[in-house]
């Protein structure tokens, strides 16, 4: 739980406790830094002039002075998207348009509209529902058969080949699941006549630009333009297949104003089919998720690249890039010899009200990324463009939420994936990036969230809840990938019946928090999932919870076929210090006479460097890499022995590490040619004192304040050697972060990302600084990297903005 380490030492920082954040958005608009939005009030509201033609009326003389010159005559869209269609990208609701035009975007050409009165905004808005007549088009009757219309669009008619229809069919032409909201003679026109419909409408759903362009081997494409700058285009071709090009590399390009959707559909259909295809299409009224969940999505990421992900060094296929948590790269192309010519090459900007925390996954090219909460990006890895981005408002606002945060995304197949703050796991084609489901994981008001990027084992997408500072009772669920469906619970805190439940005094089990928001690995031989688990509740007072507190602090080794547990190790039993078993587990084998050992090792955030059989949980040894003073060593099974006074008190005790611990959540990095463990930490101490605390569901469950202490943290990076323990070196860092991480390569270049905003390059040998780059921002991420088309980059996040480092061309 570092971001209450921020709140409560780091004073600066307090402006994102305590705070709720909402994203709402409407005809490429969004509202944020809406604060402290309680559960009482209301988030919808209709507009009280709907179908007012009076009211439509004055709309448009508003609309007109207001919004035509970005917008265009009649909403058709020009220096700003069109607003007459119905359909809006982030959420068309009356009260999501009103809050939306009066906030502006962030990060935007849309300005907040603040000195609109509230009627004014309302008319303008039932002026732009009047240009769609939304209601009377869904409603109009039509003749025909939708069902044999239905077959001849798949079939005969060939139209899945170009269009989808609730994730069915291709991305070629627009997304056809709505286009019931169209008007039946417009999409009569539209299919005989594509050009002429073109030219007297613009299209009721959002349609791409076509393009065609010769390369200079000769190669013609002809498709849709996704995204284009001076000197890059993306675009998918006739079949789906997307092409990332260099301009230097093209020798013609050309815009076709012309649709490339087939004239001769009056010659290929009869008029009774035709018919029927209008009468199909008249069905479809909005994007039905019961229907995309029923759809194969073939093609994308298998599971059997992701269980050898480290044969695809030029991608990076999970939030740790390997299932080991080895968060390593092969990648040599960046040495210790040409580090110091790194120069950044492309940006992304992705505002919002908290910074950026999340890792990248690197695809075929392909960045997947998530950036504000409720926001996911596809984005171009060689030139930084964007491919689609998906926006989802927060359904559900807790008024104490903390932890604004998204650590990033799953992918599996076609499909990505990811948590939501009030609690939600979403599923987006990785194609398109349009919403295939959405399911409900906890209830926020109670305190959960999930900030942690899932993992995907197989068929399932695996994924652990955040809200450990508020006595919730943590869990780790596995969902089915194609459809969302919950298949197995394990209770992080056990209940009555289950395992562990007796090492909790009374019925403190029910508040034992436990989050579980830290993404875990996977051994596929062994077929097991290894998943950290973090503080019990209340933090600081253990009082009132005697026990060890299973499964707080602790590593879980989980069949993931079912969620069994199949062992467990607890590193701090009871903790009253905040120290999270929350760090990366990693998986490494050894040879020891001749014999090859599983292991698993993890930096705690207790100050302790551990090093476990994989296999059975058994502890191989512990050493401390900071100073601690609170164990003084272990029994025969392996349990810590505690020191005395090493416990939270009324009076404050004194305790070695402190709150951060040693390591926090921090991508540490391991390279497995050299044995070493490249560690972010922070060596001091802080005094724990325990207070009286009253549960109160969604709200902190603190049990105390901690004391500073006078003398400062020694914060630096760290080599250990994992064979010993010891530390082989270490390099100072002024301004550690709770968050950001490292990255060791191939060659022997060690990344660093540091609070203090510098991406530091050392040298993994000696620990010797070889380059830094300052970002002008905090770095709360760690780096990773990929390569494309054989160019190796070095990608990190600081304050809302993606960078992408590579040497010179």
């Amino acid at each position: 739980m570092f971001n209450r380490l921020r709140g409560k030492l780091q004073p600066a920082r307090q402006i994102f406790h305590g705070r709720a954040y909402v994203w709402v958005g409407a005809v490429y608009l969004s509202v944020a830094a809406l604060t402290a939005q309680r559960a009482d009030q209301p988030d919808t509201a209709k507009n009280p002039f709907s179908g007012d033609v009076a009211a439509i009326a004055a709309g448009k003389v508003l609309y007109e002075q207001t919004c035509q010159s970005c917008h265009g005559g009649e909403a058709r869209g020009d220096r700003g998207p069109a607003l007459a269609t119905g359909n809006f990208r982030h959420g068309g609701g009356d009260n999501d348009l009103l809050l939306t035009i009066r906030t502006g975007i962030p990060g935007t050409q849309m300005p907040a509209f603040s000195a609109l009165s509230t009627d004014t905004i309302w008319r303008i808005i039932a002026y732009l529902r009047s240009l769609n007549s939304t209601q009377a088009v869904a409603n109009e009757v039509v003749p025909g058969d939708a069902v044999a219309g239905e077959k001849t669009f798949w079939g005969k008619g060939g139209c899945g080949s170009c269009h989808e229809v609730n994730a069915r069919g291709a991305d070629v032409g627009p997304d056809l699941s709505a286009a019931g909201t169209s008007a039946a003679s417009y999409l009569r026109s539209k299919i005989l006549d594509p050009n002429g419909a073109s030219s007297k409408r613009r299209h009721s759903f959002f349609e791409p630009t076509g393009v065609s362009v010769k390369t200079r081997d000769g190669e013609k494409i002809r498709g849709i333009r996704r995204a284009e700058d001076s000197y890059n285009l993306i675009m998918t071709d006739q079949s789906g297949k997307l092409h990332r090009l260099d301009k230097r590399d093209l020798v013609e390009e050309h815009t076709e104003f012309a649709s490339l959707m087939p004239a001769n559909y009056g010659q290929l259909l009869s008029q009774i089919e035709i018919q029927n295809v209008v009468a199909y299409l008249k069905t479809l009224k909005t994007r039905d998720l019961s229907k995309t969940i029923q759809v194969e999505l073939p093609g994308g990421l298998s599971f059997e690249r992701l269980r050898n992900a480290q044969a695809e060094p030029q991608n990076w296929l999970t939030y740790w890039g390997d299932y080991q948590g080895h968060h390593f790269s092969t990648l040599n192309q960046i040495t210790p010899a040409n580090v110091q010519q790194l120069q950044a090459r492309w940006s992304v900007q992705m505002p919002g009200n908290s910074i950026l925390e999340s890792t990248p996954l690197v695809i075929d090219g392909t960045m997947y990324t998530s950036g504000p909460p409720g926001q996911v990006f596809a984005i171009d890895a060689r030139s930084g463009l964007q491919i689609w981005k998906y926006e989802r408002r927060q359904k559900v606002v807790n008024p104490y939420q903390t932890n604004p945060f998204n650590r990033g995304v799953a992918v599996l197949g076609n499909r990505v994936f990811f948590g939501t703050l009030d609690a939600a796991l979403v599923a987006l084609d990785a194609r398109t990036g349009r919403l295939l489901w959405e399911t409900q994981v906890a209830d926020t008001l109670k305190g959960y969230t999930m900030t942690g990027a899932p993992l995907a084992i197989k068929d399932k997408i695996i994924v652990g809840v955040a809200g450990g500072e508020f006595g919730i009772r943590g869990f780790i669920d596995a969902y089915d990938a194609a459809t969302g469906k919950r298949l197995w619970r394990f209770n992080s805190i056990p209940g009555p019946g289950e395992f562990g439940n007796e090492t909790w005094s009374g019925d403190s089990w029910k508040r034992g928090s436990g989050g579980t928001w830290l993404t875990g690995t996977y051994d596929p031989d062994l077929d097991l999932l290894y998943w950290a688990v973090g503080n019990p509740g209340p933090d600081l007072n253990g009082a009132v919870r005697e026990g060890d507190n299973l499964f707080t602090c602790s590593v879980v080794a989980l069949d993931p076929a079912t969620g069994k547990r199949t062992w467990h190790y607890q590193f701090t039993p009871g903790d009253t210090h905040d120290w999270d078993a929350n760090e990366d587990l990693v998986l490494a084998d050894r040879t020891v006479a001749g014999e090859t050992q599983k292991l698993m090792m993890q930096a705690d955030r207790n100050g302790m460097f551990y090093v476990l059989h994989r296999t059975d949980g058994k502890l191989v040894f512990a050493k401390p890499y900071v100073r601690e003073t609170w164990n003084t060593g272990f029994d025969k099974d392996g349990h810590p022995v505690l020191a005395p006074g090493s416990k939270s008190s009324p009076k404050g005790n004194i305790v070695y590490p402190g709150l951060g611990g040693g390591s926090n959540w921090q991508s540490p990095s391991y390279d497995p040619v050299r044995a070493l463990l490249y560690v972010a930490a922070s060596d001091g101490g802080l005094g724990y004192r325990s207070s009286p605390v009253k549960y109160e569901a969604g709200r902190e469950y603190m049990g105390g304040v901690p004391f500073q202490l006078s003398e400062p943290n020694r914060n630096g990076v760290m080599a250990v050697d994992t064979n010993t323990g010891a530390m082989k070196w270490k390099f100072p860092i002024s301004n550690m972060s709770a968050s950001a991480g490292v990255l060791a390569t191939g060659s022997g270049v060690v990344f660093v990302a540091t609070a203090e905003g510098n991406l530091i390059a050392l040298d993994g040998k000696s620990g010797e600084s070889l380059w830094h780059f300052q970002t002008g921002a905090e770095i709360a991420s760690s780096p990773m990297s990929y390569s494309v088309d054989g160019k190796q980059f070095v990608a990190v996040s600081a304050g809302n903005v993606l960078y992408s480092f590579a040497l010179p061309e």
